[in-house]
């Protein structure tokens, strides 16, 4: 009865709008109070706050925060789309692809899907109407490109699952790589497929030179190596994820200053900005360290262990119904918020099963991320109708053979784990 009070009114406060940390911290509060009283719910007060944002792994958060930060003032979404349609040429349906490239390197530095969308929108979508794009195809190809920035290291939403789940961020960064070339490479296939089916979705683009092309490579080159020189110092172990982060930061502040658009006021507004959402996460973690704690105590993960047990079924069937469950989640929920209530219950009964945490994590965020583009609350959707200012019925229709497609590139991952394993394995 417990159990269902809280649950219930969790529900309620996400409903009413509260934030996420507020909600974590009161309900996890009123159920250690429901169940030990006084006592127990101050001695958890007493020792969690210093226990939750005492890791020095927390350092990344913001480090990694302020490096996006330091790449949207750089501006360099613009260029990096011109680069790539260069690159695109005469292909059919070019600019979408490009959008997608542009999705995954953008995707890579900014960490938010849904600045990735907004940004997106406002620079691709322009472009492919003039050039006489479907309406619903193009609104499809930019929503479904910024969610990208969901899984495309270095993620801010997989360091969250990394320290809720208790897992190496570096080998959770490291796991992401692989996949996140699959899933990009779904985008572009699926947008090949759809403008050979039916060639009045996209023109053809415009034949350009390799000295052009070569030209373009000066804006998306600091980008790629950029990201590729932070990953790679976490891969090959020369540097932790945190030195790595800080090495990131300084990085974009390098990139920032040599495209000429840094001031002392944008640098200032970094910093804000930075420590604003810094502080954000940190209540939500420490909102999330309280829930855990109601959770543990109430033991809702062994009952839900032991009732799976009992089912006496396939792992897979299992993982498949958490996946079904998390695409509905996703349609309706924030994606912070679903990793925050879900993971200390869903994933140690996944391990149960078998699951490395590591791959778990890194499908859950791609079902996430298809959630984010499906009816009825779709928040990428609603950002990118919002942002061309067409009708959202139109950009659903342009996302649904991306989550079609979006199935079977999760469907390949499950059956072939190895995909996002093998880099972290050989670390």
């Amino acid at each position: 009865m417990t159990i269902f009070i809280a649950v219930s009114l969790l529900f309620a406060l996400l409903l009413l709008g509260v934030p996420v940390a507020f909600v974590l911290l009161s309900v996890g509060i009123f159920g250690l109070y429901m169940v030990g009283g006084t006592t127990l719910a101050m001695g958890i007060l007493n020792t969690a706050p210093l226990s939750a944002v005492s890791s020095y792994e927390l350092i990344t958060i913001p480090m990694f925060v302020l490096m996006a930060n330091f790449i949207v003032i750089a501006g360099i979404a613009e260029d990096l789309f011109k680069s790539a349609t260069i690159w695109m040429g005469r292909v059919r349906g070019g600019l979408a692809i490009g959008t997608a490239l542009v999705g995954a390197i953008f995707g890579a530095v900014c960490g938010s899907s849904a600045a990735a969308a907004a940004t997106l929108s406002s620079v691709t979508l322009p472009a492919m109407d003039k050039r006489g794009y479907e309406k619903s195809f193009s609104s499809g190809v930019v929503a479904i490109s910024g969610t990208l920035a969901m899984l495309i290291p270095p993620s801010i939403l997989v360091l969250i699952y990394a320290i809720i789940a208790e897992a190496s961020i570096g080998k959770l960064l490291v796991a992401t790589i692989l996949p996140s070339f699959v899933v990009a490479l779904t985008i572009v296939l699926t947008v090949s497929f759809l403008v050979w089916r039916n060639p009045a979705l996209a023109p053809t683009g415009e034949s350009t030179t390799w000295k052009a092309k070569l030209v373009s490579l000066k804006i998306a080159g600091p980008m790629v190596g950029l990201i590729a020189t932070v990953m790679g110092l976490i891969y090959l172990g020369i540097a932790t994820p945190t030195e790595a982060s800080g090495l990131g930061a300084a990085g974009a502040l390098v990139v920032a200053l040599m495209f000429g658009r840094m001031t002392w006021a944008s640098f200032w507004s970094a910093l804000v900005r930075t420590a604003s959402t810094s502080v954000m996460i940190l209540a939500i973690i420490l909102g999330a360290k309280i829930f855990g704690y109601f959770i543990t105590v109430t033991q809702m993960t062994q009952t839900l262990i032991g009732f799976v047990g009992s089912l006496n079924v396939a792992p897979w069937v299992i993982l498949a119904i958490v996946i079904l469950v998390y695409l509905i989640l996703g349609a309706f929920m924030d994606s912070l918020a679903i990793i925050i209530l879900t993971v200390p219950i869903i994933l140690p009964m996944m391990v149960s099963l078998g699951y490395d945490p590591i791959f778990f994590g890194v499908i859950m965020i791609i079902v996430v991320e298809i959630g984010l583009v499906t009816p009825p609350f779709g928040i990428i959707s609603f950002i990118v109708a919002k942002t061309a200012s067409r009708p959202i019925g139109t950009v659903f229709r342009g996302v649904w053979p991306h989550v079609a497609t979006h199935l079977v590139a999760i469907l390949i991952l499950c059956l072939f784990p190895q995909i996002i394993l093998w880099l972290p394995s050989h670390m």
